[in-house]
């Protein structure tokens, strides 16, 4: 019997309303100890932006410094391929409302904290989200859901002391871009080109991003990558296969150092096959990357 006449079907045990589960929330702490955030962005993709940022990243731990890298592409992670680390799973620790960390039968509620701790290879800390789905699984996301998935890589994570964390942002500037520069304390982006004008075109953007005056983020410089194609057996021979010192023209109608000329060379290509970075090796690859690491450090913010 349907005491209140409601007009439909009737059920006198109506289901409890659920209560609603509190929003994540993260702060900055995990970045207290990190020195330098360094954004790698590129206007298009193609250009050879994450394979510069492994490359940087490993440089960097070769010359001493503690480094991190943070794979931003949450669309089409790569970091873990190029570091031979897929199907590596991330531990997470659990810490109470206090801060102290809980054993691991430890009951969870709502008040504890998640921290995932980053793979470490090649003297780097690595962070992607593609150590949380298949590598074939297409992350099919809107902006608000793929914003939060970039924070979590970035601040539930526990990066520890760095000199440096860079970022591998996917290409473009869209919400994810948005997000980043107005919620991460960045020290600056690096952007990275090819030569040819078709790259160039949308390098613009991201200048003009990055110097947006709601944005207003210093750009430490450029790298044109795939400058110029080097046989192996002709070390000394270039081929301007995709243009010429079209990154230099950029530079220099913006105003900006052009950090480093990265050559194409076969060994990028098989090191990012393989998962193993070409930067670990002495070569023509490590020495353009050393080059720009210390551009960048020298010169000035723009």
């Amino acid at each position: 019997m349907n005491p209140y006449d409601i007009k439909g079907p009737y059920n006198p045990n109506p289901p409890k309303p659920q209560p609603k589960k509190r929003p994540l929330e993260l702060g900055m702490e995990q970045l207290t100890d990190v020195e330098h955030i360094i954004a790698i962005a590129s206007g298009k993709g193609g250009v050879g932006k994450s394979t510069v940022s492994v490359n940087l990243a490993v440089t960097l731990a070769r010359m001493g410094y503690k480094v991190g890298l943070a794979d931003a592409d949450v669309y089409g992670p790569s970091i873990p391929k190029m570091t031979g680390t897929e199907g590596a799973i991330p531990e997470v620790e659990v810490y109470d409302e206090m801060g102290q960390p809980l054993p691991i039968d430890a009951e969870i509620d709502d008040n504890c904290k998640e921290i995932i701790v980053p793979i470490e290879k090649y003297g780097v800390k690595w962070m992607s989200i593609g150590y949380f789905a298949r590598p074939e699984q297409a992350l099919i996301w809107r902006g608000p859901m793929a914003c939060n998935a970039l924070k979590q890589m970035l601040l539930q994570v526990k990066w520890g002391k760095l000199d440096y964390l860079l970022i591998d942002l996917p290409p473009g500037t869209g919400d994810i871009h948005i997000s980043l520069v107005h919620d991460i304390p960045l020290s600056g982006a690096v952007i990275v080109t090819t030569p040819q004008a078709v790259a160039l075109a949308d390098v613009e953007k991201s200048v003009n991003m990055f110097r947006h005056p709601q944005v207003e983020k210093p750009i430490l410089g450029l790298i044109e990558n795939m400058s110029w194609f080097t046989p192996a057996e002709l070390p000394d021979n270039r081929y301007y296969i995709f243009g010429r010192d079209g990154g230099m023209m950029m530079a220099d109608k913006y105003g900006l150092p052009l950090l480093g000329q990265i050559p194409l060379v076969q060994s990028v290509r098989e090191g990012g096959d393989e998962g193993t970075p070409a930067a670990l090796a002495d070569g023509p690859l490590y020495d353009a990357m050393r080059a720009a690491v210390e551009a960048m450090m020298s010169g000035e913010t723009h």
